[in-house]
Order: structure tokens, then sequence, then C-alpha cells
């Protein structure tokens, strides 16, 4: 018997039974998170839609515990399942109290009535996302995403065992970004809730997920856990990223590379150099840069915007070969950045300085008038 509580089998997703996306076949034990990324208009909203009945699935099924969610009576998958979807709620007269209260209605009787300990429940809820001091206040009156917040706050009052979201943290700002994702993370592995959302942000996906989906091109192109599928080289491809790229190592993304023959030369390692490099690249300032070894968070940068980059093998001095091909780039540069790397991990910073001395190319630490010595 397998050991999954939700699955998807041969699930076919689209709209006015045409396919967008065939034959989706997931799954993801109790307590899970489960996250899709992939572009705008993969079909991330639409897997979500057809997993909460919001459109008819083509063909396939979705089970919860091994039953078919397609087929379970509406109060019963209310008890099971809370949605957060990116439809805009606009009650009227409703205060952020009332919208999360909702929550409790699949368990209220026929005339809708909250018991004292639907009320905490509710409180409580609210307290989890941090918006206690938004009970009182009109819905429509707060921002985004403290209605983002209460929305999940309505989610959790449901006491569900799987939590589906889409896009949850667009509205939010990074504190409460972090925030819900933690409340998620922690509702996951200490009540065993199963969690299934799309998200934008790549970095925050890797982080929180047990589980990632890759959805582009009218299929999953890749699932499983992040350190398993997760790489620069998927991110292009799920992207088509011609342009600019994405460091999974750091979880951001770089602007392309400024075009031309380098003009300068940085001297950098160990994370110094990093914001050198995104300045020249702000400025338009082709670049090369080294010598870096293999493994250093310098290259993470310096790889997709530098014209071209020396590197050493990991953990050992830099070789003649490296040397003299760090020298030839320095002597066809203007000028020279120390990024102040340490010297005793790059033992080669200080003789490439001597060399740029010998030389006249000018030496200068911060790019603070790098269009001054550029002229």
């Amino acid at each position: 018997m397998s050991e999954a509580y939700f699955e998807t089998n041969g699930l076919t997703v689209g709209y006015g039974g045409r396919p967008l996306i065939r034959d989706i076949s997931l799954s993801l034990k109790r307590g899970g998170i489960m996250t899709l990324i992939g572009p705008n208009g993969a079909g991330k909203s639409t897997i979500l839609k057809t997993v909460t009945r919001r459109i008819p699935a083509i063909s396939g099924d979705v089970l919860l515990g091994g039953q078919s969610l397609l087929r379970m009576r509406g109060r019963d998958l209310a008890r099971k399942m809370a949605v957060v979807l990116t439809d805009r709620l606009r009650p009227e007269l409703m205060t952020c109290f009332d919208v999360a209260a909702a929550g409790r209605y699949p368990y209220t009787g026929s005339f809708g009535l909250l018991s004292a300990r639907d009320k905490s429940i509710v409180l409580d809820s609210l307290a989890q996302v941090n918006a206690s001091n938004l009970a009182g206040a009109d819905f429509n009156s707060v921002s985004d995403g403290e209605r983002q917040l209460v929305l999940l706050a309505r989610a959790i009052a449901q006491e569900p065992e799987i939590i589906v979201l889409d896009e949850p943290t667009s509205y939010l700002d990074i504190r409460h970004k972090i925030e819900l994702l933690e409340v998620l993370r922690g509702m996951a592995k200490a009540r065993g809730v199963t969690v299934l959302m799309s998200l934008h942000e790549l970095d925050m996906a890797s982080k929180v997920s047990d589980v990632m989906v890759c959805v582009g091109d009218g299929a999953v192109a890749a699932s499983g856990p992040p350190e398993d599928v997760f790489s620069d080289e998927l991110v292009r491809r799920l992207y088509h990223l011609e342009r600019g790229s994405y460091s999974v190592a750091l979880g951001s993304a770089e602007l392309p590379r400024p075009e031309g023959q380098p003009r300068v030369f940085v001297l950098g390692g160990g994370g110094r150099g990093i914001p050198l490099y995104r300045g020249l690249q702000r400025a338009g300032v082709p670049f090369s840069a080294g010598i870096l070894p293999e493994n250093d968070l310098d290259l993470a940068v310096a790889g997709p915007l530098a014209a071209e980059v020396v590197t050493s093998p990991p953990f050992a001095p830099a070789g003649p070969r490296e040397m003299e091909a760090a020298r030839a780039l320095i002597s066809s540069s203007k000028a020279v950045i120390d990024a102040g790397a340490p010297a005793e991990h790059y033992p080669a910073r200080d003789e490439l300085l001597k060399y740029a001395r010998t030389l006249g190319i000018p030496i200068i630490e911060s790019l603070e008038h790098i269009t001054e010595v550029l002229r």
C-alpha cells in the first residue's frame, strides 16, 4: 500500500476538454510540503484548481488518504481540505475575524452559529499568522498582504488535513513571506498537515519544500526533493532564460553580462567580489575576474557576469597556468579592483597586485571612481 497521503494518478488538466498538461502522477506523504514552480501560464494554477475541484479533471484521479477526492461529498471534502487561491475576495461589511471564521462553517450547524470553541479556534488561527490585531478591522480596509494572512488564518481555522495555496506570498513583504512559510512548515511538521502550493519565489520554494514540481511546456519537467531536481540548468530550461541567469546556490537572478572586451580585472574571492561584479554590471563595464577556486562563492556571480574568469582547483594554490592567464587579463585592463580577499586564503592576490603596479595599472578598492579611471 502507498505511504502517500496526497496522490494524482494519470491526471490530465485543461479547460473545455482541451488538455493543457497530461498524465500528472505525483505523491506526497502526510505532513509534507509540495511546491509547484514554473513560468506564468505553465499550468500551475490549473493543476491546483483541478485538485480543489474548481474545474473538472479531463481524466485521471486525485486521492486523499486513498479516497478519490474528485468523487468526495462537498462537506466531507471541506473538512479535509482548505483552499487559499489568488481570487480577490471582497466581502461586504465583514471584519477580518468574520472572514477567518468562515473556516469553521464545515463544522457548524444549519444556522452557521459559532460556538465558544469555534471562536477560540478562529482567534488562535489569527494569532498563528500574527494577525490578531486585525480581528476587528474591516476586511476591505486592510492591505493586500494583510488580507492574505487573514485568508491563511481562515484555512487554518478549518483544521484541514491538507491546505492548497496558489501563490500565497504574492502580496507579502519579506518579513511576512518568511512568517507565512514558517507557519506552513510548523503546521506540516507539528500537526501533520499536508501542504500543496505554487510559488514564484524559487529561493523560498527550495528552502520550504519536501517536493518541488517543475511545470513547463505542457508537462511536469521534473519532480522530487529540491536537492535532487533543482539546478541552475533546470531553471534556465524551465523559464527559457536566454539572457541573464539564476543561481540556485545564492537564490538570486543576475542580469545579462556587459558586452565588449573586459576593461577591468577584479581580484575577488570569498564573496568579497560579488557587490563589485554587480556594480560593474550596473555601470555597463565589461570585466574579467580571478583567480577564483572552483568552489568559491564568488563564482556564482562572476561566472554569469564576467567576460572571463580565471579559476583554480579547489583547496589548492593557483599554478603557473592560472597565474599566466591572470597576468594576461591584467595587462590588457585599464584598472584592477582589489576586493580585499584575505591573502592567507588567496595567496596569488599580492603577487598579481605587484604585477599590476609594475605595469603602471591603477589599483582601486571601490567603484566610486571607476568612471574617472576608465576615461
